[in-house]
């Protein structure tokens, strides 16, 4: 039997801060492609749960995921518990305007069965005016619906365009892909958001899957790093995502083993040397590259 109670101090030993000065998990729990399927449901409230007993707080959903599925399964996750769960969930650029914004977010709070959202992220950039976004968001704060309000899949460009506009800077987090094959974001949006101490969220942090997650598993450094530590290829990938302290990674995890796998990650730290042996074989591109989205 694991160590439950080592694994959950070393997690929250691990946070991150946020502009406000609220600290969150750098490693919390994905939910994309949960709440697709009522048969899987009961496996998924299980698996959030045992996260959450881990110490592994911090849970990011959308309305997209499972059309509305995943916040219900979020919800059922943090029954009694609310008051310890940080939640992250995320509104269609669709529904970002003055319209429609306000009966989104409500209708995710009775998907996640709270009066609260923690961190409440536009998608990614749509049709609707950021000026718009910004006061609907600013307004959920003053209503108490949301707590703090982010984007998410934002350049370099948006997030300056953001910064221009009355309350853009109220902004707490930018959530953009992020690993160890994608570093894109370090020739310019990442060194943008640092200047501004605007903390990054990191999805599929250990590649989304395909040719790529296992090029990166497969990797001799990958792999040497795994095996002198004793701990999985996955957990070197992870650790890699929060070598900083600004950067919040979000996994998701269903299998009982992957959990542990990604609670326990909070305890590993990577030497320099292991780092830039890392960056060698998966090198940051020298000029700009699109943002990766999926």
């Amino acid at each position: 039997m694991k160590n439950t109670d080592r694994i959950k101090n070393e997690n929250f030993q691990r946070n991150v801060e946020l502009r406000d000065g609220s600290l969150v998990n750098a490693i919390g729990q994905g939910t994309w492609h949960m709440g697709e399927k009522h048969s899987e449901r009961a496996k998924e409230i299980k698996a959030l749960r045992l996260g959450i007993d881990l110490g592994m707080t911090l849970i990011d959903t959308a309305e997209m995921y499972g059309s509305g599925g995943a916040e219900e399964v979020t919800g059922e996750a943090v029954k009694g518990i609310r008051d310890k769960i940080f939640i992250v969930s995320k509104v269609y650029p669709q529904n970002a305007g003055k319209k429609r914004a306000v009966l989104s977010c409500e209708n995710s709070l009775k998907r996640l069965g709270t009066d609260y959202i923690d961190l409440y992220l536009l998608h990614w950039r749509g049709g609707i005016p950021l000026h718009e976004t910004v006061e609907v968001m600013e307004q959920l704060v003053k209503e108490g619906k949301i707590k703090r309000w982010g984007v998410s899949n934002f350049d370099t460009k948006d997030m300056e365009e953001l910064w221009k506009i009355p309350d853009g800077s109220n902004c707490a987090v930018n959530q953009v892909l992020y690993h160890l094959g994608s570093r894109g974001i370090e020739y310019d949006l990442l060194p943008w958001c640092r200047e501004k101490k605007l903390p990054v969220m990191a999805y599929c942090p250990v590649a989304q899957g395909g040719i790529l997650r296992k090029e990166l598993l497969a990797n001799k450094t990958v792999r040497r790093i795994a095996g002198e530590r004793g701990i999985s290829e996955v957990q070197v990938l992870l650790a890699w995502t929060v070598r900083e302290k600004d950067i919040i990674s979000i996994p998701k995890a269903v299998q009982e083993n992957h959990i542990y796998e990604n609670a326990e990650t909070a305890g590993i730290f990577l030497s320099g040397e292991e780092i830039r042996d890392l960056e060698l074989e998966f090198p940051a591109p020298d000029t700009k590259v699109w943002l990766d989205i999926v």
